[in-house]
């Protein structure tokens, strides 16, 4: 079986800490699916945390972890967001956003004191968190005569997608979701049995 669909990330929401010379660096993770819920998050952060110096942040997202980005907020350049990244990508995780808010202690830490300090931040939450498997999938909608609901139920009997809703009429209606890897050859044969339409919604 293909693998290319599969990923680690965490379950759910979760917390670490760590201390350095009156510095205080907490850390947050979160499960995240899309680029849309990250700034909501940070900016949530900021309002609880508005007495902190600094939100530094890391994201990736993507089987393969092609999109990603790493955020300083105003420490030097290098010593923050990236290795927070650092850690994301060495427990091989994705689909997770990690913001480590500082607190200033009045001692300065140095550039390898800082790297130091996110990197054992985010090692913190990460081992606080559960991680779990998840598969990529694509979500699509199918219309089709009720005259070919056998033949459908059928197809879908074999490859065994999950069914997130339906609807049946003259005209009926069924959203189907499977892992990506198994959504051409379902979409294959359900485009030809006469009369059936397939409607790509979205990938998750």
């Amino acid at each position: 079986m293909d693998q290319h669909d599969k990923y680690q990330t965490i379950e759910s929401n979760a917390e670490g800490i760590y201390k350095e010379k009156g510095s205080k660096f907490i850390a947050y993770a979160y499960p995240i699916s899309s680029e849309d819920e990250i700034k909501d998050i940070v900016q949530e952060l900021k309002k609880q945390y508005y007495d902190a110096r600094h939100h530094c942040y890391a994201w990736q997202l993507g089987v393969d972890g092609e999109r990603y980005r790493a955020n300083d907020d105003g420490e030097p350049s290098g010593t923050a967001g990236k290795p927070i990244l650092g850690q994301i990508r060495s427990h091989g995780l994705t689909n997770i956003l990690v913001v480590v808010v500082r607190y200033f202690g009045g001692t300065k830490l140095g550039t390898s004191g800082l790297i130091t300090a996110y990197k054992e931040a985010t090692i913190d939450v990460i081992n606080n968190s559960s991680t779990i498997e998840k598969t990529v999938n694509d979500f699509f909608e199918i219309e089709f005569d009720y005259g070919v609901m056998n033949d459908v139920m059928r197809i879908i009997k074999e490859e065994e997608p999950n069914i997130v809703n339906q609807e049946f009429n003259l005209r009926c209606k069924i959203e189907l979701s499977t892992r990506q890897t198994l959504s051409d050859a379902l979409q294959g044969r359900l485009s030809k049995i006469e009369s059936v339409t397939v409607e790509h919604i979205r990938t998750i």
